[in-house]
């Protein structure tokens, strides 16, 4: 693939896509990083060509991958709606949060190829998941090039509603922090059980480590591994017993209920 690239806003995802893409072998002389902030832009790869004005990074761009805030959307799309006006070959991927794809249609123009993307933080590791929602104009090149870019950063899965992205964002998008609340119970708990913090650390992050990749490289369901390792009257056994008496099951259900609420609060807003 050889495309121009043009990423407005240089931020976290944006940094992360990007180097992703550079470490893969992707010519940084085809991508143009825009940002106000000079700080962002000097932390690029080496090779990727910067500016602090929007239409300046668009300009001869085939891609463009809308990385700022939510709030800034509708102004970003209005002044781009001149310049993409009757460009139906190009693409532009948008990862703000709670943002639909009619919405930048409204602002950018009616028959502008938009996919919709709900990002999570693990993509800062390159092993981050995913959502997409494609509107009609996207073509089946232009999903190939979005699956490219953000394959940079982890995994990726197509969705056909786009309602489906608030789920999405409940599960995958608030996901990491769930886990970190876990890990974060797990290692005060240690604590109180006599371990130091610094042992309690390592052996639960390890541990949250080692499931995940079990998990992960295993075709057998999380609930199956679970039940393989809880022996009869043992104590991983006596601990989940515990953690269901107590309702984790629906503590989740709750959550990620009140998440995917939450999203939609803010996409109709």
């Amino acid at each position: 693939m050889s495309q121009k690239l043009a990423f407005i806003g240089a931020g976290n995802i944006a940094q992360a896509i990007i180097g992703g893409l550079v470490q893969n072998g992707y010519n940084p002389a085809d991508i143009t990083a825009a940002d106000l902030m000079q700080s962002q832009l000097d932390k690029l790869p080496a090779g990727v060509l910067s500016t602090t004005d929007n239409l300046t990074a668009v300009a001869g761009a085939d891609v463009i991958v809308c990385c700022v805030k939510p709030n800034h959307m509708a102004a970003l799309c209005q002044s781009l709606g001149p310049v993409l006006a009757g460009q139906s070959e190009k693409l532009i991927i948008s990862v703000a949060a709670g943002i639909t794809v009619s919405s930048i249609n409204g602002w950018a123009g009616d028959q502008l190829a938009v996919v919709r993307c709900m990002p999570n933080t693990p993509a800062l590791v390159k092993t981050g998941m995913t959502g997409l929602h494609a509107n009609p104009y996207v073509s089946s090149e232009q999903k190939q090039t979005t699956e490219f870019l953000l394959s940079a950063v982890g995994d990726f899965l197509w969705f056909e509603q786009e309602s489906a992205l608030d789920a999405v964002t409940a599960v995958s998008g608030s996901g990491p922090a769930y886990y970190f609340l876990v890990m974060e119970a797990m290692i005060d708990a240690a604590q109180k059980l006599g371990l130091t913090a610094a042992d309690a650390q390592r052996l639960v992050l390890q541990t949250a480590l080692g499931a995940a990749r079990m998990a992960v490289e295993n075709s057998e369901p999380p609930a199956i591994l679970r039940k393989n390792v809880t022996s009869p009257g043992g104590t991983t056994e006596a601990a989940i017993k515990q953690l269901l008496a107590n309702g984790l099951p629906e503590a989740f259900e709750v959550a990620m209920t009140a998440a995917r609420d939450r999203s939609v609060e803010l996409s109709a807003s």
